[in-house]
């Protein structure tokens, strides 16, 4: 969850700009300024940095590489930079077990077996999500620190099917940011704190901070994250990513920890939108248990691949967000290279006004997460192997743990869940179709009076400064919501940075029209060529 797309007035408030400051949050130390100086040339040092699915693929075929000694590539990596040297801290725990995977894979693949795209790939994992085996699965809580998965989530499942090595999980604003209003991005109280590897003193976004700053810093292939409202698109944007938030349905929800039945999914977070491409279709699949995937059958894809088109963006209409063409900071004339771009490859632009339309649709979608989360945590931890059974335990667990569990900011959030009655409330039920299905009404509408393929805006202002005492601040515009709400496809990729800080590029449409958004954003991609590889600094000014 990205907490400030909710605060205050609800998550489409969040699309009137403000005039954004891009300033250095503290003065470094010159011993520091060397240390980071030193830091910054490890990735050319690197012979994995930017690695892609396919480039490993063919190197392994050509016996260039094993799965073992790209996994133990990826392990000393995680070891320089994530422990040491910028210290990151994006991954919470290593699996015990990953260099025994890469050798299973790599005894399959001399055998002439080789399972599909993901066979002996090393993939990171949001640590919300179930592996049934030596990790935790904590929601990064330190209430839930017993917790050893009875089962692995089903999406886990397939990727032990794929042949993928699960390398280990990642750091995550805690229970998914979904716990106070004066929360830190990026902070569990189990992980602490992970930084943006562009910039160390900022947050690298939430929730899943760990899988984005993870990728962005080369510290694995490909990660999973997951997504109420920004969580796979804004940390996707802010450490220049590729991010995809599938339609909800698409990827199953079981044995993830959830917020909300209804915008919950998991999605790929990489570094091309080839990658997530291929990722996307990998992990999609009708779970009996996951009755919201039942809506997916005749329309998930098995290769979302076959959508990579460079010449994609010709003869297409898009609505980009009007209120986002005002920013006075510099993310507007971001934005409007980028249209420079589409329409030089064949696009045609038209303006629109989405966050008119929302704004008061949005202050509904707080009242629907409170009551889905605490209905479906409860069901989670019912089932879960730990002493936690409740989210009321969960409460009563922090105030106990105070010191360690709240140091920084509270759990107003988890309190006003808890005090929720149950999914028969009348003002559940109101909320949940204003949201819902109002968004949706919203969307298809634009899309078909304005005969658009999809909207597109600036998927979130830059990374804003860790802020442990008074908490994240609002960095001047997020696109998340409109998707979020709907539980549409959305897809973010690199646009270009501002004063050092990656900026992304939102492409949304209707439910299953992944293949579409992928078809724009990999021409963008193709024709832009945006990423630009993290070189750790310490600040804005060194």
């Amino acid at each position: 969850m990205h907490r400030r797309n909710f605060l205050k007035t609800g998550s489409l408030a969040s699309l009137t700009l403000s005039t954004l400051v891009v300033a250095s949050c503290k003065q470094p130390s010159a011993e520091k300024k060397a240390d980071a100086a030193t830091d910054n040339n490890k990735d050319d040092l690197f012979e994995l940095s930017e690695a892609t699915i396919t480039g490993l693929q063919q190197k392994m075929q050509a016996k260039q590489y094993t799965s073992r000694s790209i996994t133990e590539l990826y392990l000393k990596r995680i070891d320089e930079i994530d422990k040491n040297g910028p210290k990151l801290n994006s991954v919470i725990e290593l699996n015990k077990d990953a260099l025994n995977m890469a050798d299973a894979m790599d005894k399959e693949r001399s055998q002439g077996k080789v399972r599909g795209p993901l066979h002996g790939i090393p993939v990171l994992i949001k640590d919300n999500i179930n592996t049934a085996d030596n990790m935790h699965t904590t929601a990064g809580s330190l209430a839930l620190g017993d917790n050893f998965a009875k089962q692995d989530a089903f999406i886990v499942h397939k990727l032990r099917e794929a042949g993928a090595v699960l390398l280990g999980k990642t750091n995550l604003s805690e229970w998914a940011n979904f716990r106070s209003t004066r929360s830190t991005s990026a902070w569990s109280s189990r992980g602490g704190q992970t930084k943006c590897p562009y910039i160390l003193d900022r947050n690298p976004s939430g929730s899943s901070a760990g899988s984005g700053s993870a990728v962005a810093a080369n510290l694995c292939t490909v990660a999973i994250g997951t997504e109420t409202n920004g969580s796979i698109v804004s940390p996707a944007s802010v450490n220049g990513l590729v991010g995809i938030k599938p339609t909800v349905g698409l990827w199953s929800r079981t044995g993830i920890i959830p917020i909300s039945k209804t915008q919950d999914t998991a999605g790929p977070m990489t570094r091309t939108v080839k990658d997530a491409a291929i990722f996307l279709g990998v992990l999609a699949g009708i779970d009996a248990q996951d009755s919201y995937t039942l809506s997916s059958k005749g329309k998930a894809v098995a290769d979302y691949t076959k959508f990579l088109d460079v010449n994609g963006l010709q003869g297409k209409r898009l609505g980009v967000e009007k209120s986002a063409l005002d920013d006075k900071s510099g993310m507007a004339a971001l934005l409007q290279d980028a249209l420079k771009t589409l329409k030089s490859k064949g696009a045609i632009i038209i303006e629109i006004e989405l966050n008119k339309e929302l704004k008061e649709i949005g202050r509904s979608e707080f009242d629907v997460l409170l009551y889905e989360f605490k209905d479906g945590l409860n069901q989670y931890l019912n089932n879960a192997n730990s002493k936690i059974k409740t989210l009321a335990d969960v409460i009563a667990f922090n105030k106990q743990n105070e010191a360690k569990a709240m140091p920084f900011f509270k759990q107003e959030i988890l309190e006003q869940a808890q005090a929720k009655g149950d999914l028969k409330s009348k003002e559940y039920l109101d909320a949940v179709k204003k949201t819902s299905e109002g968004t949706q009404q919203v969307i298809d509408k634009i899309l078909t009076d304005n005969k658009l393929d999809a909207i597109i805006g600036p998927t979130n202002g830059p990374a804003v400064c860790i802020d442990l005492v008074n908490g994240d601040y609002d960095n001047g515009f997020s696109f998340s919501g409109p998707a979020a709400m709907a539980g549409y496809p959305h897809i973010t990729v690199p646009m270009g940075l501002l004063h050092g800080l990656p900026i992304g590029l939102s492409f949304f449409s209707t439910a299953y029209k992944e293949g579409d958004i992928i078809t724009l954003g990999y021409a963008y991609e193709q024709a832009s060529k945006k990423r630009v590889v993290p070189t750790f600094k310490v600040d804005l000014l060194g």
